[in-house]
């Protein structure tokens, strides 16, 4: 092995073997287990979700291959139509060139000459994350396959009368000039205007007040509503208004949704251009007057003097319009939520079209019903009132789209607008036995992407066809999302799936968090706090983080931050941290459901974590490699109490960590191999081998246990952490799996190990937590004292019970050589006990005589030195938190810090006063 761990070296050239040797394929296996992948974007690159998702995936998978089971994850991509079309677009419009160009086909091969050309970008970064799919089977949303599944569901549903094509509000983006799906709205607080306007009433003297943050819209109003409880306007409901602009009176009416206590209580409703005034339009049977065009521009059947104006521009006009007829009552600022496209970043319109919709509410029962009996459950449970609330009040589903790039809806119309679905237009004639001159024209539009990964779970595994594939694994084991796609994605496979499959798609949802900054705010490129994973992985020069940090991509604390922790040991660059320390921070902070705050310090921790295994590997490799390692059964060994411990808590962990991935918390499973291997492995149990080994005189046999102890618990350890760290465990595993009497070409299909209940030991683990409990109260005396580790003590023991004096007499080399002690005495009662730092194990007194072992008043000068300094600093954090001005407004984090930063401190200043006393007292 070599001196240093490189992970850079090892990780590609790990990766690149295991998928040319078809280990991530189906192994076989009694038991199937599958997961899904959720198909990222073609477009897309890792980001922090993605990295911490698909480790959350790989972890589970790599745990049931070496479970045993027959493995599948199962991966592809999405083609993503809104995305794609607009990088393609983007690229056509740097040579001067439009789609309308080139027409609809041409610009189609473009996208698929794209697609093979850079569309491969995030698969290539999945690869370096470690994520060991089945990339023989990789399927894309586009495929043969996938596209004939698609059209197979569509004209099913139709045929049932489960998909139909009407006009609804839809979000409209005017720049993309498609419909779009409310995930793809980002409504985010802007500041902005409410104006008030006066509507006079028809027919007498007298107005009503109705506020708008979207005056434009006043051209589309049917109706004002007010609370049919409101005594202001009681006497009104059913009266008529004259609506300003226009030669229309409108009716007043009364609807239990207005909220008497915003505005006036008065509200305009304006059925085609708003969600709410929509649902009570049809409630109302009020009609829906159209004002806007594709472009957001003035149309339809709004007043001729706005026509073609921009709606912003238009916003303005009627403004000062309505103003000069008196009736503009105020202004008033206002905080309000804007909708913005999440590609386009321009407001998006609420729109009546014509839209394919699918009959949500009738496949929405039986999808109910699969979590409601327990066919489906939920990690964390409590998703399932967030998805219960959704499904009981779901909407019928919008699944077309205005664009080129997608699956194109196999339906075509004639002349006299007759709708006819089916496979192709030569279907579609032969079906319906239309004639050859008459003339057909297929729908224009294409389906949501969102449609089509609904079918994900089965399609990808041939279906229709009832291939092998779906026999053996579907339904998939597990889904693991995000909660922001429940409705979106999750809800709809269920629906889909039980449609089609009569059976649930996967029998678990993990729901698992956002991954946010170490402060809790959502990564964002505008806050400058978003990571890059291949960053965190292979490591960054520092011009290029300069840069981020000059164009204010990065908030210049975070960029200082990551600086100062890799500027010492990578002068040159940002410190390549390697694929197992991103995933191991990654479980370390997978707690079920909650968003995770990562902050980059902890990845440089379990880099030195991946360094630490590194080091005692080669420990073991030294003292093991060539020696005789207790593989000859014939031969006697003899185990220490160290090596029955070791193995005992071995077996513990492995049933932690098993308890732990069984409910998903992937924070306990880490955080409990991470216990064994660093604090008990390699701080305790390394060092207590070294008493044996490096004894000359010891028995053989003793040597053969320990070393055959050594090598065996490093190689189950390597192979409990594998699904966690994939590439140090199976670099290291090669070295040592010989010498642990196994074989095989790789870890990852080797078994997993599972607790023997038989190897627990409560007596060994009694006595060395004894040990343990002893050598650290004696090295804490040393730190407290400030005694050199290397020198030499005489330790007293006093008032133990007779397990003491056991515990003594077996592990009295152990206690020498690891605690640095030249001799061991116990005291009886009527001994009296010399001027000593004293610690407990239990009843168990520890003495440490003093006498020539520190300069008494060099000491107490040192303290001195130490307590003045500490109470100055002390002094000024009370005094800045006595500070009304600063409590008051400092940010509350900061504030707390301080806090916290004060009860440190004090907390240090009483042991250094403690220890003052106590050398007093020599």
């Amino acid at each position: 092995m070599d001196k240093t761990f490189q992970p850079a070296d090892i990780e590609t050239r790990w990766y690149q073997e295991w998928e040319e040797k078809g280990y991530f394929a189906p192994q076989g296996g009694d038991e199937a287990y599958s997961i899904m992948i959720p198909p990222p974007n073609v477009t897309g690159s890792l980001h922090m979700g993605h990295g911490f998702q698909e480790a959350i995936m790989d972890a589970l998978i790599r745990y049931h291959r070496m479970a045993g089971y027959n493995t599948l994850w199962q991966v592809g991509t999405d083609h993503a139509g809104i995305a794609t079309q607009m990088v393609v677009e983007r690229q056509l419009e740097a040579q001067g060139i439009s789609r309308h160009d080139l027409g609809r086909d041409k610009f189609i091969e473009k996208v698929w000459e794209w697609k093979e050309e850079s569309g491969g970008t995030i698969t290539r970064q999945l690869r370096r994350l470690g994520a060991s799919m089945d990339w023989s089977r990789e399927r894309f949303t586009m495929d043969e396959g996938l596209s004939g599944a698609v059209q197979e569901v569509f004209i099913r549903l139709y045929k049932e009368g489960l998909i139909y094509r009407g006009k609804r509000l839809v979000n409209w983006d005017p720049v993309l000039h498609t419909a779009i799906s409310d995930l793809e709205v980002i409504s985010e607080e802007e500041q902005g205007h409410l104006w008030h306007f006066n509507y006079p009433l028809a027919g007498s003297e007298g107005h009503l007040t109705v506020a708008t943050t979207r005056p434009e819209t006043i051209l589309g109003d049917t109706a004002v509503a007010v609370h049919p409880e409101d005594e202001r306007y009681a006497h009104l409901i059913g009266r008529m208004i004259k609506l300003p602009l226009t030669d229309r009176e409108i009716p007043i009416i009364a609807d239990d949704y207005v909220d008497r206590e915003f505005g006036t209580g008065c509200v305009k409703i304006t059925p085609a251009h708003d969600f709410n005034d929509y649902e009570m339009g049809k409630r109302h049977g009020l009609p829906t007057i159209n004002i806007l065009d594709d472009d957001a521009r003035i149309g339809g059947e709004a007043p001729e003097q706005y026509l073609g104006m921009d709606r912003f521009d238009a916003r303005k006009q009627i403004v000062a319009d309505i103003d000069a007829l008196g009736l503009l009552e105020k202004i008033d600022d206002h905080t309000l939520k804007v909708p913005r496209g999440d590609r386009s970043g321009v407001v998006i319109e609420p729109y009546l079209t014509d839209q394919w919709y699918v009959d949500a509410r009738e496949l929405a029962k039986p999808a109910i019903k699969a979590v409601e009996d327990g066919d489906i459950q939920f990690v964390p449970k409590q998703w399932e009132n967030t998805y219960f609330a959704w499904m009981r009040d779901i909407q019928d589903w919008c699944i077309s789209r205005q664009l080129w790039w997608g699956h194109r809806i196999p339906a075509w119309y004639d002349d006299k607008g007759h709708i006819y679905v089916g496979e192709s237009e030569e279907a579609v004639r032969a079906e319906n036995s239309l004639a050859d001159e008459m003339t057909l024209h297929q729908d224009p539009d294409v389906l949501d992407t969102w449609f089509s990964s609904a079918l994900w779970t089965f399609s990808t595994l041939g279906w229709p066809e009832e291939t092998e594939e779906l026999k053996t694994f579907h339904p998939s084991s597990v889904l693991v999302t995000g909660f922001d796609i429940i409705f979106f994605w999750v809800a709809r496979m269920i629906m889909m799936t039980l449609h089609f499959r009569k059976e649930v798609p996967f029998h678990t949802v993990y729901v698992h968090g956002l991954v946010r900054d170490s402060q809790g705010q959502k990564m964002s490129k505008s806050k400058g706090n978003v990571l890059d994973p291949i960053d965190l992985i292979d490591g960054i020069d520092l011009d290029s983080l300069l840069k981020k940090r000059t164009a204010g991509m990065m908030q210049p604390k975070l960029a200082a931050k990551i600086e100062k922790l890799t500027r010492k040991e990578f002068p040159e660059g940002i410190a390549p941290y390697g694929t197992d320390a991103l995933r191991f921070t990654y479980f370390s902070l997978a707690s079920t459901g909650r968003d995770i705050k990562f902050d980059i310090g902890r990845i440089e921790g379990f880099r030195n974590f991946c360094n630490k295994i590194w080091n005692a590997a080669r420990y073991v490799m030294m003292n093991c490699d060539g020696e005789d390692c207790g593989q000859d059964e014939s031969l006697p060994i003899e185990r220490s109490l160290a090596d029955r411990w070791i193995i005992s808590r071995l077996q513990e962990t492995e049933q932690e960590v098993a308890k732990a991935i069984a409910s998903y918390r992937f924070d306990l499973a880490s955080q409990a191999i991470y216990e064994f291997i660093w604090n008990e492995y390699c701080d305790w149990y390394l060092e207590l081998s070294k008493p044996v080994l490096w004894d000359d005189n010891a028995d053989p046999a003793a040597k053969r246990g320990t070393r055959r102890t050594l090598i065996r618990v490093l190689e189950t350890s390597l192979r409990l952490l594998h699904p966690l760290m994939p590439f140090i465990t199976e670099e290291i595993w090669q070295a040592v799996a010989p010498l642990a009497g196994k074989s095989g070409d790789t870890i990852m299909l080797q078994p997993y190990p599972l607790a023997d209940t038989n190897a627990m030991d409560s007596a060994a683990n009694a006595d060395i937590e004894w040990l343990k409990g002893v050598i650290v109260g004696i090295r804490n005396i040393r730190g407290e004292m400030n005694i050199a580790p290397g020198k030499e003590l005489t330790v007293l023991l006093k008032n133990g019970g007779e397990d003491d004096k056991r515990r003594l007499r077996d592990n009295a080399l152990f206690l020498r050589k690891l605690a640095k002690l030249s001799d061991i005495e116990w005291l009886d009662e009527s001994d009296e006990a010399p001027v000593a730092a004293t610690a407990l194990v239990g009843e168990l007194e520890i003495l440490i005589p003093m006498a020539g072992l520190i300069d008494k008043d060099a000491e107490l000068a040192r303290l001195a030195k130490e307590i003045d300094k500490l109470e100055k600093d002390l002094a000024r954090v009370k005094g800045k938190l006595a500070n009304s001005a600063f409590v008051d407004k400092a940010p509350a984090a900061v504030v707390e810090k301080e806090r916290e930063k004060m009860q440190a401190q004090q907390q240090a200043l009483e042991k250094l006063q403690e220890q003052q006393q106590q050398i007093q007292n020599m």
